[in-house]
């Protein structure tokens, strides 16, 4: 078993040197699938729900994946490749301050008004309400994986490490969060 898991993870290794951002795509929609899979079961949805798991998978798939593989690239172009402290922190100043909300907002957008199939009004509605603490909460955690990111990742590993890490926050962290916000209300 542990060689072809071994061989597994070479030829996955080659796709992502050969063909990073396809590779990468796959990826984020295969995570975001194991992610909402996994959402569903917590949130005690019996029956698999098909058509928010197929959209979640678009999501990763889609905007995700593309998203990070080229954000990532223009950090390091930004910031000419370096990895000391100093700039280290610039690039999750950077990245918190600009990907984070937009991505947090995006993806609320998404769910409600694509997922979800709420109108447009509801959605705004719900953004206006729940963003402040989504970010905050992003905030507190990000950084800390932002710095693991920038510092000890190799730029090819980074989208698939934030889907990683992204799984469980979607999961633990968003899907606690959402929880407390609806018993709140």
């Amino acid at each position: 078993m542990g060689s072809i898991a071994k061989k597994g993870l070479q030829q996955y290794l080659l796709q992502l040197q050969q063909h990073p951002l396809r590779t990468k795509v796959i990826t984020a929609g295969v995570i975001s699938a194991i992610s909402d899979i996994v959402a569903q079961k917590l949130s005690g949805i019996k029956k698999l729900q098909l058509r928010r798991l197929l959209l979640k998978v678009l999501f990763g798939s889609a905007y995700l994946g593309p998203f990070g593989h080229y954000f990532y690239i223009l950090l390091e172009k930004v910031f000419k490749g370096k990895k000391d402290n100093k700039t280290v922190v610039k690039k999750v100043l950077f990245e918190q301050l600009t990907s984070s909300p937009w991505n947090n907002l995006v993806f609320m957008l998404y769910y409600g008004l694509v997922i979800e199939g709420r109108p447009w009004l509801q959605v705004k509605s719900k953004i206006k309400k729940e963003f402040p603490a989504v970010q905050y909460t992003a905030w507190t955690f990000w950084p800390v994986v932002g710095w693991v990111n920038h510092q000890y990742m190799p730029l090819q590993f980074r989208v698939v490490f934030g889907s990683v890490v992204g799984f469980f926050w979607y999961n633990t962290f968003l899907f606690d969060l959402q929880t407390a916000i609806v018993q709140i209300l």
